[in-house]
């Protein structure tokens, strides 16, 4: 999973990559483009059921899945025109799956503002409408090469598809909501900024952390407009936390500001369900390891992000429900049960399924 961490300079983006990835790659400062070249880091996906299995199958070694996070540099006003090296970051958002869409929501006189003034609505706007006008160019260049060359059906089709895209976009509405699969699938192919699901990160004041405020709300509002996932993060909390390093000590931390857990948790979380992402476990002696896929994947592709071959020359898969596998502490226990599945080709892995597979090359 690649994630972009996006916004105006200037809003907390790079104290937000520091503190998820716990640790200071990305230069956090007080003034515009502070970042101009993208800063990525793989950040280690926490999941309890790892302890879990771990206590049972005792491992050499235990592999979490692996997220990846690029801090990108600032938008302004004009980037899709070049402005603030605008086109050069663009192309580093279209490089990404999901993007996090940090927005401003504090007060604070010592942090200044691009804009000069603080209205994170206006502050999405600006954002979104750089993001649309690249996209708009584009779509519109693809479309002189298409209607050049349409002489098929097929051709002739994707011709149509870029044209409901151009009005789409042209009238402010979301290509996501408005068309089939088929034509997302096709869009794709031009790694459309667009397309993306977005979740709209609040850095708010320490504060606000919990309930929010007045400047959330509307973002909140306009989220459900715009069928987006909104959450509320205190980049300053967040890099405090990631400076602690006992997990007791992080855990009362947390419970003093009356929150429950991390915002990397969070923002974790969200990025699963917005890309549709579950995890599977192969388990062993030698080692436990978490693996991502896209939910609704058949065994032989969950197969294929281990190895190649293992896909080509699948022949079934040992399965057990990560349910069982704890209840009946592990694979022996769970075979005795008759909790030890065989599943074919056609088998939809399951969140949490804990799997052997089968295979002949």
């Amino acid at each position: 999973m690649k994630c972009g961490i996006i916004g105006l300079p200037n809003v907390g983006k790079s104290t937000l990559f520091n503190a998820l990835c716990e640790n200071e790659q990305a230069l956090a400062a007080n003034y515009p483009f502070a970042t101009i070249d993208p800063n990525s880091s793989l950040v280690r996906v926490p999941d309890e059921r790892l302890k879990n299995l771990a206590a049972i199958c005792k491992p050499q070694k235990i592999i979490p899945a692996a997220f990846e996070i690029v801090d990108i540099a600032g938008l302004v006003k004009g980037a899709s025109q070049g402005e603030g090296l605008g086109n050069a970051f663009l192309s580093h958002i279209r490089s990404v799956n999901a993007l996090f869409h940090v927005v401003r929501c504090f007060e604070d006189p010592d942090i200044q503002h691009v804009e000069n003034r603080i209205n994170p609505l206006e502050d999405i706007k600006i954002i979104n409408a750089e993001l649309a006008l690249s996209d708009l160019d584009i779509l519109e260049k693809n479309y002189q090469k298409q209607k050049k060359i349409q002489k098929t059906d097929d051709e002739k089709k994707k011709v149509s598809i870029i044209e409901k895209a151009i009005n789409l976009i042209s009238n402010e509405k979301r290509l996501l909501d408005n068309l089939e699969k088929e034509d997302i699938d096709y869009l794709n192919t031009f790694q459309l900024i667009s397309i993306k699901p977005v979740v709209y990160v609040c850095n708010v004041d320490e504060n606000s952390a919990v309930n929010g405020n007045e400047f959330t709300k509307q973002i909140d509002e306009y989220a459900k407009k715009n069928n987006s996932e909104v959450l509320l993060v205190s980049a300053k909390i967040e890099s405090e936390i990631s400076q602690i390093a006992d997990e007791n000590e992080k855990k009362e931390f947390l419970e003093s500001l009356g929150l429950v857990e991390t915002g990397l948790k969070r923002v974790i979380r969200k990025g699963y369900e917005i890309l549709n992402y579950i995890n599977f476990f192969t388990a062993g002696e030698k080692e436990l390891r978490a693996w991502t896929i896209i939910k609704g994947s058949h065994a032989p592709t969950a197969a294929g992000t281990i190895h190649s071959d293992m896909e080509k020359g699948f022949i079934r898969a040992e399965t057990i429900s990560y349910n069982d596998y704890i209840e009946y502490k592990g694979e022996a226990g769970s075979k005795e049960k008759g909790r030890l599945r065989l599943e074919g080709k056609d088998y939809l892995v399951q969140d949490g399924d804990v799997m052997h597979f089968l295979f002949n090359v």
